[in-house]
């Protein structure tokens, strides 16, 4: 019960946890009754057990204010029992539901540093207070990064490394050569997460052993057990913002971005550049004044204002087809395409007049093309898919485009084989390099050059065979090798040669003639 004209405070597990309880006290802002739920020693004492770096910060923080509480100060503790029994899956929200509920029993003040349970006391007319963070300074993983840092890569019980480079381009190097503690690691993650929760950044994904957050320009993953048998973080951020002009685009392709591209691809392996390119596209799209969307997961480019950044982990493939459809961008840019559900997104927005801009995982830009194959009728591909712009090392390495055509594919002799075929053709010089088509119930991608060579070795050796029968016949570099027996060598094979070194020469092959 709360005597007239005495203070009476209890804490949230952030004030605890962050240990500015005691910095209250030693300042004097509060005197009075400091109640402490049992729970919170249950909860700290476990998670200290489990090797928690959190758990031992609660236990020092309860033991901290227990020895400078003094009646001269003004302060007393009082270890409060709650209505609830409930000790086996304590967590934090589960305590600071507690604390606001014994906050209304007793009527105390509710310190802590978060926003939402500060409304949620307002809301059940609750006294509180919000304690704002300090100054929050750079967090103590930023001094490792430079204008060469790619990524950081922490990991308990193993030295601090980090990717210095550019995409495609990057080596490993230590930079600190001291093991990481899970205790500074645990510590790191608290901070990370506390600074995300205050407005800093977004928790994309928090599930048991793994957290997807966006933190200003960093991108962190943070893996845990059970999923890990320790505690990893990879920090990622991006070292380069380009504009398109950057790439010194050929002007036939810049047209095309300009006036026919709608179903674009962005494929590489990944640390190549994809989302980099794609976020200089997504840019130069709204500098011309498109309607540009972007789904992400997590949320890392780096975009004007006017273009919106979806997150595919707040809402459901279903709700971002709906959004996507109704509002009608000219284009959308799906960065990471990896399910069925992510292609099939892109295959029904494409298919509903919206320009499409997929960014893929691919070791080679037909490996991209193949991702499709088995999700879609590959008579829809060209319509699905224009353009196809392959990264290596950050910069345009290959464009495809795609052309759906009837004829007899490369190879095929039987002119009743004739069928659809979608050609995919090298973009600049117009040459075909693969063929895609349906042969029996299975589909094939045909490398046509790599046929076309096998035709030309199968006629040669055919035209050779069939005047020199004993001939061994063999093509390298556009020279033709016939191997052939001393014991045949005559006046009459030397005139048979003669005549066939000028047929092979209009055909554009030399002849190299040697005896064994």
């Amino acid at each position: 019960m709360k005597l007239a004209f005495e203070d009476i405070y209890i804490p949230g597990t952030s004030i605890i946890i962050e240990r500015t309880l005691s910095k209250l006290i030693e300042r004097g802002v509060i005197r009075g009754r400091i109640l402490i739920p049992r729970e919170f020693i249950y909860f700290f004492e476990t998670m200290a057990r489990s090797g928690s770096a959190i758990g031992l910060l609660g236990l020092e923080e309860l033991s901290a204010i227990r020895n400078i509480a003094s009646e001269e100060m003004g302060i007393s503790i009082e270890i409060v029992d709650s209505e609830h029994r409930t000790f086996l899956q304590l967590d934090q929200k589960f305590l600071d539901h507690l604390v606001v509920d014994i906050a209304k029993r007793t009527g105390a003040k509710v310190l802590t540093h978060d926003k939402i349970q500060y409304m949620s006391c307002k809301a059940l007319n609750v006294d509180a207070m919000l304690i704002e963070y300090g100054d929050k300074g750079l967090l103590w993983f930023e001094k490792y990064f430079d204008s060469e840092t790619l990524s950081l890569h922490i990991k308990e019980g193993a030295p601090i490394m980090a990717k210095k480079g550019r995409p495609g381009e990057w080596r490993l190097v230590v930079v600190d050569e001291n093991s990481m503690k899970r205790n500074d690691v645990e510590l790191l993650v608290e901070e990370i997460v506390r600074r995300a929760r205050s407005g800093d950044g977004i928790i994309e994904t928090e599930k048991q052993g793994l957290m997807l957050i966006q933190l200003g320009d960093y991108r962190i993953v943070v893996v845990s057990p059970p999923i890990n048998t320790v505690y990893e973080l990879t920090i990622a951020r991006p070292i380069v913002r380009l504009k398109l002009e950057e790439y010194n685009l050929p002007e036939k392709l810049v047209r095309r971005l300009d006036e026919k591209a709608e179903g674009i691809l962005i494929a590489g392996a990944p640390g190549m550049g994809k989302t980099t390119f794609a976020q200089a596209l997504a840019e130069y799209y709204s500098r011309k004044g498109r309607i540009v969307k972007t789904v992400e997961s997590p949320r890392d480019m780096r975009l004007p204002n006017i273009v919106s950044q979806y997150s595919k982990y707040y809402a459901t493939s279903r709700d971002l087809h709906d959004i996507l459809l109704m509002s009608r961008p000219d284009y959308t840019v799906f960065d990471e395409m990896r399910d069925d559900e992510d292609f099939m997104i892109y295959v029904d927005l494409r298919l509903a007049g919206i320009g499409m801009i997929g960014v893929v995982h691919a070791t080679s830009p037909i490996d991209a093309i193949q991702r499709f194959i088995r999700r879609v009728d590959i008579g829809m591909i060209p319509s699905i898919i224009d353009t196809v712009i392959f990264i290596d090392r950050g910069r345009v390495a290959k464009v495809y485009e795609l052309l759906l055509t009837v004829k007899l594919p490369t190879g095929l002799r039987e002119a009743d084989l004739a069928r659809p075929v979608v050609e995919v053709k090298d973009f600049l010089t117009s040459e075909l390099e693969y063929e895609i088509y349906v042969f029996g119930e299975q589909t094939v991608v045909v490398p046509v050059k790599r046929v076309q060579k096998e035709l030309f070795v199968d006629r040669v050796t055919s035209i050779v065979k069939k005047v020199l029968p004993e001939a061994d016949v063999n093509i390298d570099n556009g020279t033709v090798v016939i191997g052939m027996p001393k014991r045949i060598y005559s006046q009459n094979i030397v005139r048979v040669i003669r005549k066939l070194k000028k047929k092979l020469d209009k055909m554009g092959y030399d002849v190299e003639i040697r005896l064994v």
